[in-house]
Protein backbone atom coordinates (compact mmCIF):
# COMPACT_ATOMS: atom_id res chain seq x y z
CA UNK A 1 0.00 0.00 0.00
CA UNK A 2 3.26 2.40 0.47
CA UNK A 3 4.15 1.88 -3.04
CA UNK A 4 0.65 2.42 -3.87
CA UNK A 5 0.41 5.66 -2.29
CA UNK A 6 3.50 7.16 -3.34
CA UNK A 7 2.51 6.24 -7.64
CA UNK A 8 -0.27 7.80 -6.63
CA UNK A 9 1.03 10.76 -5.29
CA UNK A 10 3.46 11.03 -8.22
CA UNK A 11 1.31 10.73 -10.73
CA UNK A 12 -1.64 13.49 -9.26
CA UNK A 13 1.46 16.12 -9.30
CA UNK A 14 2.00 15.39 -12.38
CA UNK A 15 -2.04 15.67 -13.62
CA UNK A 16 -1.97 18.86 -11.98
CA UNK A 17 0.70 20.43 -13.61
CA UNK A 18 -0.36 19.48 -17.31
CA UNK A 19 -4.03 20.74 -15.50
CA UNK A 20 -2.40 24.14 -14.97
CA UNK A 21 -0.41 23.93 -18.29
CA UNK A 22 -4.27 23.25 -19.90
CA UNK A 23 -5.84 25.82 -17.96
CA UNK A 24 -3.02 28.44 -18.88
CA UNK A 25 -2.50 27.89 -22.26
CA UNK A 26 -4.43 30.36 -24.83
CA UNK A 27 -6.32 32.09 -21.75
CA UNK A 28 -3.41 34.35 -20.80
CA UNK A 29 -5.20 37.05 -18.35
CA UNK A 30 -5.57 40.17 -19.59
CA UNK A 31 -6.43 43.13 -17.60
CA UNK A 32 -8.69 46.32 -18.53
CA UNK A 33 -6.68 48.60 -20.54
CA UNK A 34 -6.37 52.27 -18.14
CA UNK A 35 -4.94 55.37 -20.13
CA UNK A 36 -1.85 56.01 -19.04
CA UNK A 37 -0.72 59.98 -17.81
CA UNK A 38 1.54 60.73 -20.61
CA UNK A 39 2.72 58.55 -23.53
CA UNK A 40 6.27 57.89 -23.34
CA UNK A 41 8.28 59.04 -26.33
CA UNK A 42 11.47 57.83 -25.04
CA UNK A 43 10.88 54.18 -25.86
CA UNK A 44 10.28 52.93 -29.10
CA UNK A 45 6.90 50.89 -30.33
CA UNK A 46 6.46 49.25 -33.30
CA UNK A 47 2.29 48.35 -33.52
CA UNK A 48 1.10 45.99 -36.59
CA UNK A 49 -2.11 46.91 -38.55
CA UNK A 50 -4.10 44.71 -40.48
CA UNK A 51 -5.65 46.06 -43.47
CA UNK A 52 -7.88 45.15 -46.64
CA UNK A 53 -8.34 46.14 -49.89
CA UNK A 54 -9.73 44.95 -52.89
CA UNK A 55 -6.24 44.65 -55.05
CA UNK A 56 -6.31 48.73 -55.36
CA UNK A 57 -2.85 49.78 -55.62
CA UNK A 58 -4.18 53.38 -55.03
CA UNK A 59 -5.87 52.31 -51.91
CA UNK A 60 -2.81 50.16 -50.93
CA UNK A 61 -0.32 53.48 -51.28
CA UNK A 62 -3.33 55.43 -49.60
CA UNK A 63 -2.39 53.59 -46.17
CA UNK A 64 1.49 53.49 -46.96
CA UNK A 65 1.38 57.24 -47.46
CA UNK A 66 -0.75 57.48 -43.72
CA UNK A 67 1.81 55.42 -42.30
CA UNK A 68 4.82 57.50 -43.41
CA UNK A 69 3.39 60.59 -42.45
CA UNK A 70 2.42 59.27 -38.78
CA UNK A 71 5.79 57.65 -38.21
CA UNK A 72 6.89 61.49 -38.96
CA UNK A 73 5.07 62.97 -36.54
CA UNK A 74 5.82 59.75 -34.19
CA UNK A 75 9.09 58.83 -35.18
CA UNK A 76 9.61 56.34 -31.69
CA UNK A 77 6.26 54.58 -33.02
CA UNK A 78 6.63 51.92 -36.04
CA UNK A 79 3.85 50.83 -37.87
CA UNK A 80 3.98 47.35 -39.80
CA UNK A 81 1.46 47.15 -42.63
CA UNK A 82 -0.36 43.51 -43.54
CA UNK A 83 -2.95 43.65 -46.16
CA UNK A 84 -5.60 41.05 -46.92
CA UNK A 85 -7.94 41.27 -49.79
CA UNK A 86 -10.92 39.58 -47.93
CA UNK A 87 -12.26 40.60 -44.47
CA UNK A 88 -13.13 37.05 -43.99
CA UNK A 89 -9.25 36.21 -43.59
CA UNK A 90 -8.99 39.01 -41.52
CA UNK A 91 -11.58 37.52 -39.16
CA UNK A 92 -10.57 33.97 -39.10
CA UNK A 93 -7.07 34.92 -38.38
CA UNK A 94 -8.30 37.34 -35.45
CA UNK A 95 -9.91 34.35 -34.16
CA UNK A 96 -6.87 31.60 -34.40
CA UNK A 97 -4.41 34.81 -32.81
CA UNK A 98 -6.70 35.33 -29.93
CA UNK A 99 -6.19 31.43 -28.39
CA UNK A 100 -1.87 32.64 -28.52
CA UNK A 101 -2.36 36.43 -27.58
CA UNK A 102 -0.32 37.46 -31.02
CA UNK A 103 -3.72 39.65 -32.37
CA UNK A 104 -2.79 42.74 -34.31
CA UNK A 105 -2.62 46.00 -32.33
CA UNK A 106 -4.39 47.73 -34.80
CA UNK A 107 -7.39 45.86 -37.45
CA UNK A 108 -9.81 47.45 -40.06
CA UNK A 109 -12.86 44.95 -39.57
CA UNK A 110 -16.71 44.56 -38.85
CA UNK A 111 -18.50 45.22 -36.05
CA UNK A 112 -20.01 41.72 -36.02
CA UNK A 113 -16.65 40.14 -36.04
CA UNK A 114 -15.53 42.35 -33.06
CA UNK A 115 -18.76 40.89 -31.17
CA UNK A 116 -17.28 37.98 -31.27
CA UNK A 117 -13.32 39.25 -30.64
CA UNK A 118 -14.39 40.76 -27.90
CA UNK A 119 -15.89 37.61 -26.06
CA UNK A 120 -12.27 36.68 -24.73
CA UNK A 121 -11.92 38.94 -21.72
CA UNK A 122 -10.47 42.07 -22.47
CA UNK A 123 -9.18 41.13 -25.89
CA UNK A 124 -10.56 44.39 -27.69
CA UNK A 125 -10.44 47.70 -26.02
CA UNK A 126 -12.94 49.20 -24.99
CA UNK A 127 -12.75 53.08 -26.31
CA UNK A 128 -15.30 55.27 -24.12
CA UNK A 129 -12.73 56.57 -22.34
CA UNK A 130 -10.23 57.09 -24.57
CA UNK A 131 -12.64 59.30 -26.86
CA UNK A 132 -12.94 61.50 -24.93
CA UNK A 133 -9.77 61.92 -23.22
CA UNK A 134 -8.81 65.23 -23.05
CA UNK A 135 -5.26 65.06 -23.45
CA UNK A 136 -5.56 61.82 -25.99
CA UNK A 137 -8.82 61.44 -26.92
CA UNK A 138 -10.18 62.58 -30.31
CA UNK A 139 -8.66 66.26 -30.59
CA UNK A 140 -6.78 66.34 -27.35
CA UNK A 141 -4.57 68.70 -25.92
CA UNK A 142 -1.42 66.10 -26.41
CA UNK A 143 -2.08 64.76 -29.67
CA UNK A 144 0.69 65.84 -32.62
CA UNK A 145 -1.50 65.94 -35.36
CA UNK A 146 -5.16 67.53 -36.06
CA UNK A 147 -7.50 65.05 -35.44
CA UNK A 148 -11.42 65.78 -35.54
CA UNK A 149 -12.80 66.12 -32.07
CA UNK A 150 -15.50 63.61 -30.88
CA UNK A 151 -18.74 65.55 -32.02
CA UNK A 152 -17.25 66.40 -35.46
CA UNK A 153 -17.58 61.95 -36.13
CA UNK A 154 -21.09 61.43 -37.39
CA UNK A 155 -22.79 60.15 -35.02
CA UNK A 156 -24.74 57.22 -37.39
CA UNK A 157 -21.49 55.97 -38.01
CA UNK A 158 -20.33 56.42 -34.62
CA UNK A 159 -23.36 54.52 -33.10
CA UNK A 160 -22.70 51.45 -35.36
CA UNK A 161 -19.45 50.93 -33.51
CA UNK A 162 -21.25 50.61 -29.72
CA UNK A 163 -21.77 46.99 -28.80
CA UNK A 164 -23.45 46.31 -25.58
CA UNK A 165 -23.80 50.20 -24.58
CA UNK A 166 -19.35 50.07 -24.93
CA UNK A 167 -17.72 51.89 -27.70
CA UNK A 168 -15.09 49.01 -29.18
CA UNK A 169 -14.42 50.67 -32.61
CA UNK A 170 -14.18 54.23 -34.93
CA UNK A 171 -15.83 53.90 -38.31
CA UNK A 172 -13.07 53.89 -41.20
CA UNK A 173 -14.96 54.21 -43.83
CA UNK A 174 -18.78 53.97 -45.17
CA UNK A 175 -20.65 53.38 -47.72
CA UNK A 176 -24.13 51.87 -48.61
CA UNK A 177 -26.30 50.03 -51.60
CA UNK A 178 -27.05 51.62 -54.83
CA UNK A 179 -29.05 50.36 -57.58
CA UNK A 180 -26.91 51.02 -60.75
CA UNK A 181 -29.30 51.56 -63.95
CA UNK A 182 -29.49 51.67 -67.70
CA UNK A 183 -31.25 54.02 -68.67
CA UNK A 184 -31.27 53.84 -71.62
CA UNK A 185 -32.29 50.44 -71.99
CA UNK A 186 -34.89 50.85 -69.10
CA UNK A 187 -36.82 53.85 -71.43
CA UNK A 188 -36.55 52.02 -74.41
CA UNK A 189 -38.98 49.10 -72.90
CA UNK A 190 -41.50 52.32 -72.64
CA UNK A 191 -40.71 53.16 -68.78
CA UNK A 192 -40.10 56.31 -66.99
CA UNK A 193 -37.70 55.86 -64.58
CA UNK A 194 -38.84 57.43 -61.03
CA UNK A 195 -36.32 58.99 -58.18
CA UNK A 196 -37.35 56.50 -56.07
CA UNK A 197 -37.51 52.69 -56.96
CA UNK A 198 -40.12 50.56 -55.71
CA UNK A 199 -40.16 46.18 -55.79
CA UNK A 200 -42.78 46.30 -57.75
CA UNK A 201 -41.45 48.61 -60.13
CA UNK A 202 -38.45 46.88 -60.41
CA UNK A 203 -39.73 43.20 -60.99
CA UNK A 204 -42.08 44.35 -63.58
CA UNK A 205 -39.38 46.19 -65.47
CA UNK A 206 -36.91 43.29 -65.19
CA UNK A 207 -39.69 40.54 -66.59
CA UNK A 208 -40.71 42.88 -69.30
CA UNK A 209 -36.84 42.76 -70.85
CA UNK A 210 -37.34 38.90 -70.80
CA UNK A 211 -39.13 38.77 -74.18
CA UNK A 212 -37.29 37.08 -77.15
CA UNK A 213 -36.83 37.18 -80.74
CA UNK A 214 -37.61 34.46 -82.82
CA UNK A 215 -34.11 33.39 -83.04
CA UNK A 216 -33.78 33.30 -79.03
CA UNK A 217 -32.50 36.66 -78.88
CA UNK A 218 -33.50 39.22 -76.57
CA UNK A 219 -35.55 41.88 -78.41
CA UNK A 220 -34.49 44.83 -75.88
CA UNK A 221 -30.63 44.35 -76.54
CA UNK A 222 -30.49 42.15 -79.40
CA UNK A 223 -28.22 39.35 -77.81
CA UNK A 224 -28.49 35.75 -76.53
CA UNK A 225 -28.10 37.07 -72.42
CA UNK A 226 -29.99 39.28 -70.78
CA UNK A 227 -30.44 39.09 -66.69
CA UNK A 228 -32.27 42.17 -66.11
CA UNK A 229 -31.62 42.02 -62.36
CA UNK A 230 -28.52 41.30 -60.62
CA UNK A 231 -27.70 41.82 -56.91
CA UNK A 232 -24.53 41.53 -55.58
CA UNK A 233 -24.79 40.90 -51.74
CA UNK A 234 -27.97 38.75 -51.13
CA UNK A 235 -27.35 39.09 -47.36
CA UNK A 236 -28.00 42.55 -47.67
CA UNK A 237 -30.85 42.15 -49.73
CA UNK A 238 -32.50 40.08 -47.21
CA UNK A 239 -31.95 42.24 -44.39
CA UNK A 240 -32.92 45.16 -46.08
CA UNK A 241 -36.27 43.74 -47.87
CA UNK A 242 -37.50 43.00 -44.29
CA UNK A 243 -36.09 45.63 -42.72
CA UNK A 244 -38.04 47.85 -45.46
CA UNK A 245 -41.19 45.41 -44.11
CA UNK A 246 -40.86 45.99 -40.55
CA UNK A 247 -40.24 42.13 -39.78
CA UNK A 248 -38.20 40.45 -37.85
CA UNK A 249 -34.66 39.85 -38.53
CA UNK A 250 -32.39 39.36 -35.00
CA UNK A 251 -32.83 41.82 -32.13
CA UNK A 252 -30.00 43.02 -29.62
CA UNK A 253 -30.72 39.89 -26.71
CA UNK A 254 -29.04 37.91 -29.73
CA UNK A 255 -32.17 36.44 -30.76
CA UNK A 256 -32.31 34.68 -34.16
CA UNK A 257 -36.09 35.75 -35.75
CA UNK A 258 -34.70 35.61 -39.43
CA UNK A 259 -36.77 32.13 -40.05
CA UNK A 260 -40.29 33.51 -40.12
CA UNK A 261 -43.38 33.75 -42.62
CA UNK A 262 -42.38 37.24 -43.91
CA UNK A 263 -39.22 35.84 -45.26
CA UNK A 264 -40.56 32.58 -47.11
CA UNK A 265 -43.10 34.66 -48.88
CA UNK A 266 -40.06 36.81 -50.23
CA UNK A 267 -38.05 33.73 -50.85
CA UNK A 268 -40.85 32.36 -53.12
CA UNK A 269 -41.38 35.86 -55.12
CA UNK A 270 -37.80 35.69 -55.17
CA UNK A 271 -37.81 32.31 -57.00
CA UNK A 272 -39.92 33.09 -59.16
CA UNK A 273 -38.42 35.68 -61.00
CA UNK A 274 -35.72 33.49 -60.90
CA UNK A 275 -37.22 30.84 -62.71
CA UNK A 276 -38.44 32.91 -65.53
CA UNK A 277 -34.50 34.52 -65.52
CA UNK A 278 -34.95 37.99 -64.89
CA UNK A 279 -33.01 37.81 -61.67
CA UNK A 280 -30.02 35.96 -60.57
CA UNK A 281 -27.12 36.44 -57.95
CA UNK A 282 -23.59 37.74 -57.75
CA UNK A 283 -22.51 34.30 -56.54
CA UNK A 284 -24.70 32.66 -59.17
CA UNK A 285 -23.93 34.78 -62.56
CA UNK A 286 -21.15 37.27 -62.00
CA UNK A 287 -20.60 40.86 -60.86
CA UNK A 288 -23.31 43.32 -61.56
CA UNK A 289 -21.04 45.97 -63.33
CA UNK A 290 -20.31 42.98 -65.94
CA UNK A 291 -23.43 42.08 -67.24
CA UNK A 292 -24.80 46.21 -67.00
CA UNK A 293 -21.72 47.32 -68.82
CA UNK A 294 -21.97 44.57 -71.73
CA UNK A 295 -25.92 45.69 -72.13
CA UNK A 296 -26.94 42.54 -71.04
CA UNK A 297 -28.29 43.90 -67.45
CA UNK A 298 -30.66 47.14 -66.34
CA UNK A 299 -30.38 46.85 -62.77
CA UNK A 300 -27.38 46.03 -61.16
CA UNK A 301 -27.31 46.65 -57.02
CA UNK A 302 -23.96 46.94 -55.66
CA UNK A 303 -22.25 48.93 -52.95
CA UNK A 304 -21.37 52.32 -53.43
CA UNK A 305 -18.24 51.54 -52.89
CA UNK A 306 -18.32 49.59 -56.35
CA UNK A 307 -19.34 52.40 -58.29
CA UNK A 308 -15.69 52.58 -60.16
CA UNK A 309 -16.89 49.78 -62.07
CA UNK A 310 -20.24 50.56 -63.41
CA UNK A 311 -20.89 52.44 -66.07
CA UNK A 312 -20.12 52.40 -70.20
CA UNK A 313 -16.99 54.96 -68.90
CA UNK A 314 -16.29 53.26 -65.77
CA UNK A 315 -12.52 53.70 -65.00
CA UNK A 316 -12.59 49.95 -63.31
CA UNK A 317 -13.28 46.97 -66.02
CA UNK A 318 -13.56 43.38 -65.49
CA UNK A 319 -15.31 43.00 -69.44
CA UNK A 320 -13.05 43.15 -72.62
CA UNK A 321 -13.22 47.27 -73.40
CA UNK A 322 -14.77 45.79 -77.00
CA UNK A 323 -17.59 43.99 -75.14
CA UNK A 324 -18.92 47.81 -73.24
CA UNK A 325 -21.74 48.83 -75.03
CA UNK A 326 -22.72 52.37 -74.48
CA UNK A 327 -25.70 53.16 -72.46
CA UNK A 328 -26.60 55.99 -69.58
CA UNK A 329 -25.66 55.25 -66.17
CA UNK A 330 -27.88 56.56 -63.60
CA UNK A 331 -28.02 55.43 -60.11
CA UNK A 332 -30.74 55.55 -57.47
CA UNK A 333 -31.59 54.08 -54.04
CA UNK A 334 -32.17 50.53 -53.54
CA UNK A 335 -35.94 49.66 -54.28
CA UNK A 336 -38.17 50.06 -51.49
CA UNK A 337 -41.66 48.86 -50.48
CA UNK A 338 -42.46 52.67 -48.65
CA UNK A 339 -40.35 55.28 -51.15
CA UNK A 340 -42.48 57.98 -49.05
CA UNK A 341 -39.96 56.27 -46.05
CA UNK A 342 -36.55 55.04 -47.93
CA UNK A 343 -34.09 52.68 -45.63
CA UNK A 344 -30.79 51.80 -46.71
CA UNK A 345 -27.96 49.61 -45.12
CA UNK A 346 -25.15 51.15 -43.41
CA UNK A 347 -22.19 49.36 -44.06
CA UNK A 348 -17.94 50.10 -44.45
CA UNK A 349 -15.19 48.88 -42.54
CA UNK A 350 -14.89 50.26 -39.03
CA UNK A 351 -10.92 50.49 -36.52
CA UNK A 352 -10.87 48.22 -33.27
CA UNK A 353 -7.80 48.22 -31.39
CA UNK A 354 -6.31 45.26 -29.11
CA UNK A 355 -5.48 44.99 -25.83
CA UNK A 356 -1.90 44.40 -25.08
CA UNK A 357 -0.18 43.56 -21.40
CA UNK A 358 1.77 47.17 -21.55
CA UNK A 359 -0.66 50.17 -21.83
CA UNK A 360 2.37 52.11 -23.58
CA UNK A 361 1.89 49.71 -26.73
CA UNK A 362 -2.03 50.00 -26.55
CA UNK A 363 -1.62 53.92 -26.68
CA UNK A 364 0.42 53.98 -29.19
CA UNK A 365 -2.12 51.97 -31.16
CA UNK A 366 -4.63 54.18 -30.61
CA UNK A 367 -3.17 57.03 -31.61
CA UNK A 368 -2.61 55.57 -34.93
CA UNK A 369 -6.41 54.69 -34.76
CA UNK A 370 -6.97 58.13 -34.45
CA UNK A 371 -4.63 59.30 -37.44
CA UNK A 372 -6.68 57.23 -39.41
CA UNK A 373 -9.33 59.67 -38.89
CA UNK A 374 -7.88 62.63 -40.33
CA UNK A 375 -8.46 64.59 -43.11
CA UNK A 376 -5.55 63.49 -45.00
CA UNK A 377 -6.08 60.04 -44.94
CA UNK A 378 -10.17 60.53 -44.45
CA UNK A 379 -9.96 62.50 -48.12
CA UNK A 380 -7.67 60.73 -49.84
CA UNK A 381 -9.25 56.94 -49.46
CA UNK A 382 -13.01 58.38 -49.97
CA UNK A 383 -11.63 59.68 -53.38
CA UNK A 384 -10.47 56.19 -54.57
CA UNK A 385 -13.89 54.81 -54.65
CA UNK A 386 -17.80 55.73 -53.92
CA UNK A 387 -16.93 56.29 -49.66
CA UNK A 388 -17.95 58.46 -47.45
CA UNK A 389 -15.74 60.42 -45.26
CA UNK A 390 -17.06 59.33 -41.86
CA UNK A 391 -16.26 62.67 -40.26
CA UNK A 392 -17.84 66.21 -40.98
CA UNK A 393 -14.84 67.51 -40.35
CA UNK A 394 -13.08 65.48 -43.22
CA UNK A 395 -17.04 66.03 -45.41
CA UNK A 396 -16.96 69.49 -45.08
CA UNK A 397 -13.07 70.21 -45.96
CA UNK A 398 -12.13 72.58 -48.74
CA UNK A 399 -10.74 69.82 -50.77
CA UNK A 400 -13.39 67.21 -50.54
CA UNK A 401 -16.16 69.68 -51.40
CA UNK A 402 -14.05 70.87 -54.32
CA UNK A 403 -13.79 66.99 -55.29
CA UNK A 404 -17.55 66.28 -55.38
CA UNK A 405 -17.56 69.84 -57.17
CA UNK A 406 -15.60 68.41 -59.89
CA UNK A 407 -18.02 65.28 -60.64
CA UNK A 408 -17.21 63.84 -64.49
CA UNK A 409 -14.51 66.23 -65.18
CA UNK A 410 -12.66 62.99 -66.29
CA UNK A 411 -13.74 59.31 -65.81
CA UNK A 412 -10.58 58.47 -62.89
CA UNK A 413 -10.63 60.71 -59.99
CA UNK A 414 -13.90 62.75 -60.77
CA UNK A 415 -15.94 60.01 -62.39
CA UNK A 416 -19.72 61.27 -62.26
CA UNK A 417 -21.09 57.61 -61.61
CA UNK A 418 -18.81 57.33 -58.50
CA UNK A 419 -19.78 60.80 -56.77
CA UNK A 420 -23.41 60.29 -57.35
CA UNK A 421 -22.81 57.53 -55.41
CA UNK A 422 -20.84 59.20 -52.46
CA UNK A 423 -23.66 61.99 -52.85
CA UNK A 424 -26.84 59.50 -52.86
CA UNK A 425 -25.01 58.21 -48.84
CA UNK A 426 -24.04 61.44 -47.92
CA UNK A 427 -27.93 63.08 -48.77
CA UNK A 428 -29.51 59.71 -47.03
CA UNK A 429 -27.41 59.11 -43.81
CA UNK A 430 -30.40 59.75 -41.86
CA UNK A 431 -32.16 57.32 -43.85
CA UNK A 432 -30.10 53.90 -43.52
CA UNK A 433 -29.67 51.44 -40.69
CA UNK A 434 -27.68 48.69 -39.43
CA UNK A 435 -28.47 45.37 -37.83
CA UNK A 436 -28.01 44.08 -34.23
CA UNK A 437 -24.56 43.36 -33.25
CA UNK A 438 -23.56 40.19 -30.84
CA UNK A 439 -21.54 37.17 -30.67
CA UNK A 440 -22.94 35.25 -33.74
CA UNK A 441 -24.65 38.02 -35.88
CA UNK A 442 -21.48 37.58 -38.58
CA UNK A 443 -23.87 33.84 -39.02
CA UNK A 444 -27.09 35.13 -39.37
CA UNK A 445 -26.05 37.46 -41.57
CA UNK A 446 -24.82 34.66 -43.91
CA UNK A 447 -27.61 33.26 -42.99
CA UNK A 448 -29.81 35.51 -45.02
CA UNK A 449 -27.66 35.36 -48.29
CA UNK A 450 -27.69 32.09 -48.06
CA UNK A 451 -31.45 31.37 -47.91
CA UNK A 452 -31.55 33.48 -51.07
CA UNK A 453 -28.70 32.29 -52.89
CA UNK A 454 -30.43 28.23 -51.98
CA UNK A 455 -33.74 29.25 -53.48
CA UNK A 456 -32.47 30.67 -56.88
CA UNK A 457 -30.20 27.58 -57.07
CA UNK A 458 -33.72 25.63 -56.08
CA UNK A 459 -35.14 27.14 -59.12
CA UNK A 460 -31.74 26.41 -61.68
CA UNK A 461 -32.13 22.78 -60.19
CA UNK A 462 -35.37 22.23 -61.12
CA UNK A 463 -36.68 21.80 -57.60
CA UNK A 464 -40.34 22.54 -56.54
CA UNK A 465 -39.25 26.06 -55.15
CA UNK A 466 -42.47 25.67 -52.39
CA UNK A 467 -43.28 26.06 -48.44
CA UNK A 468 -42.20 22.67 -48.34
CA UNK A 469 -38.37 23.39 -49.51
CA UNK A 470 -38.60 26.42 -47.48
CA UNK A 471 -39.75 24.93 -44.06
CA UNK A 472 -36.39 22.29 -45.24
CA UNK A 473 -34.01 25.14 -46.23
CA UNK A 474 -35.01 26.97 -42.64
CA UNK A 475 -33.71 23.67 -40.81
CA UNK A 476 -31.04 22.99 -42.94
CA UNK A 477 -29.76 26.78 -42.35
CA UNK A 478 -29.98 26.86 -38.47
CA UNK A 479 -28.23 23.41 -38.63
CA UNK A 480 -25.47 24.78 -41.46
CA UNK A 481 -24.63 27.98 -39.44
CA UNK A 482 -24.88 26.58 -35.55
CA UNK A 483 -27.72 28.91 -34.84
CA UNK A 484 -29.64 27.02 -32.56
CA UNK A 485 -25.98 27.16 -30.33
CA UNK A 486 -26.37 31.43 -30.16
CA UNK A 487 -26.50 32.25 -26.69
CA UNK A 488 -29.20 34.89 -26.16
CA UNK A 489 -29.38 37.55 -23.29
CA UNK A 490 -26.22 38.75 -24.16
CA UNK A 491 -23.42 39.94 -26.87
CA UNK A 492 -21.07 38.90 -24.65
CA UNK A 493 -21.35 35.08 -24.42
CA UNK A 494 -19.09 32.31 -24.95
CA UNK A 495 -18.06 31.97 -28.39
CA UNK A 496 -16.92 28.98 -30.42
CA UNK A 497 -13.19 30.04 -31.50
CA UNK A 498 -12.79 26.40 -33.55
CA UNK A 499 -10.28 23.52 -33.26
CA UNK A 500 -8.04 23.73 -30.13
CA UNK A 501 -4.56 24.38 -30.70
CA UNK A 502 -2.30 21.20 -30.77
CA UNK A 503 -0.54 22.08 -27.85
CA UNK A 504 -3.77 21.91 -25.91
CA UNK A 505 -5.02 18.65 -27.78
CA UNK A 506 -1.51 17.06 -26.32
CA UNK A 507 -1.59 18.37 -23.34
CA UNK A 508 -5.11 17.38 -22.81
CA UNK A 509 -4.25 13.77 -24.30
CA UNK A 510 -1.56 13.30 -21.50
CA UNK A 511 -4.49 13.79 -19.06
CA UNK A 512 -6.36 11.37 -20.58
CA UNK A 513 -3.70 8.52 -20.57
CA UNK A 514 -2.36 9.66 -17.14
CA UNK A 515 -5.94 8.43 -15.50
CA UNK A 516 -5.69 5.48 -17.44
CA UNK A 517 -2.53 4.24 -16.32
CA UNK A 518 -3.23 5.29 -12.24
CA UNK A 519 -6.54 3.00 -13.21
CA UNK A 520 -4.03 0.30 -14.69
CA UNK A 521 -1.64 0.64 -11.79
CA UNK A 522 -3.81 0.63 -9.10
CA UNK A 523 -5.77 -2.82 -11.13
CA UNK A 524 -2.37 -4.13 -11.11
CA UNK A 525 -1.59 -3.58 -7.56
CA UNK A 526 -5.20 -5.06 -6.22
CA UNK A 527 -4.82 -8.25 -8.47
CA UNK A 528 -0.92 -8.94 -6.84
CA UNK A 529 -2.23 -7.94 -3.12
CA UNK A 530 -5.05 -10.79 -3.86
CA UNK A 531 -2.32 -13.22 -5.17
Amino acid sequence: MKNLRRVFCMLFAVLLILTLLTGCHGSKKRTAFEVPESFDTARDFEIVFWAKNDTNKTQVEIYRKAIEDFEAIYPNITVTLKLYTDYGRIYQDVLTNISTDTTPNVCITYPDHIATYKTGAEVVVALDDLLTDERFGLGGSELLFDAPAPEEVIPEFLNECYIDGNLYALPFMRSTEACFINRTLLEKLGYTLPDILTWDFVWEVSEAAMEKDADGNYKLNGQKVMIPFIYKSTDNMMISMLRQLDAPYSDEDGNVLLFNETTGKLLLEIAEHSKSGAFSTFKIASYPANYLNAGQSIFGIDSTAGATWMGSNAPLLDIPADQVVKFETVVRPIPQYDPEHPLMISQGPSVCVFNKEDPQVVLASWLFTQYLLSNEVQTAYAETEGYVPVTAKAQQSPEYQDYLSRSGENNDLYYDIKIDATKLLMENTGNTFVTPVFNGSASVRDAAGQLIEEAVKGVRRKKDVDGEFIDQLFTEMVSLKHLDQIETGSSSGKKDLGPLPGTAVTLLSCLAVAWVLIGIYALFLLLRKKK
